[in-house]
């Protein structure tokens, strides 16, 4: 039995992913960062209980930084464990950071983590979103649309 999804290699599952971004924000362009973890917070995210719903990326000194990401506590790491909530230092190069912090800065943009996940050789990575917000009619404007490609995909699988 083949379990895989179409499109997306087993190596590289998420682990944590944001499905409000896309509703909230209209993402621009997409950006892959590595994650500055300890190693509590790896053995967590291995396990699959984290959250970036209300995660955000800012730049900080020339550094970017994952603010308001959630990763529980490793439950036998005992005394050693982390911070749930800490922010997380993301890894880039300074020519990445420095565009994505003058668009942020110029252009009023966002940078919202879309998805963690680790890569095919075991390394965490977090893909960003460069987002812009979207108003409450676009909002509406995508959920018709969504509902209208709902909706046709079924009545063509009904015609054969």
């Amino acid at each position: 039995m083949n379990t895989k999804k179409k499109g997306q290699d087993p190596t590289t599952r998420p682990v944590a992913e944001n499905r409000k971004a896309r509703f909230n924000y209209e993402i621009l362009d997409t950006f892959e960062a590595g994650i500055q973890l300890f190693g509590t917070e790896v053995k967590s995210l291995r396990q699959g209980r984290s959250n970036i719903a209300d995660a955000y990326a800012a730049e900080h000194g020339g550094e970017l930084y994952l603010y308001n990401a959630y990763i529980p506590e490793y439950l036998q790491a005992n005394r050693f464990n982390h911070e749930t909530r800490r922010p997380r230092k993301l890894l880039m190069h300074k020519k990445e950071i420095a565009r994505l912090a003058g668009s942020v800065d110029k252009e009023g943009m966002t940078l919202v983590p879309l998805r963690v996940y680790f890569n095919k050789r075991g390394i965490a990575k977090v893909l960003i979103g460069l987002a812009r917000g979207k108003k409450t009619h676009d909002k509406r404007e995508t959920e018709k649309e969504r509902s209208w490609n709902r909706e046709k995909a079924r009545l063509l699988r009904e015609k054969g």
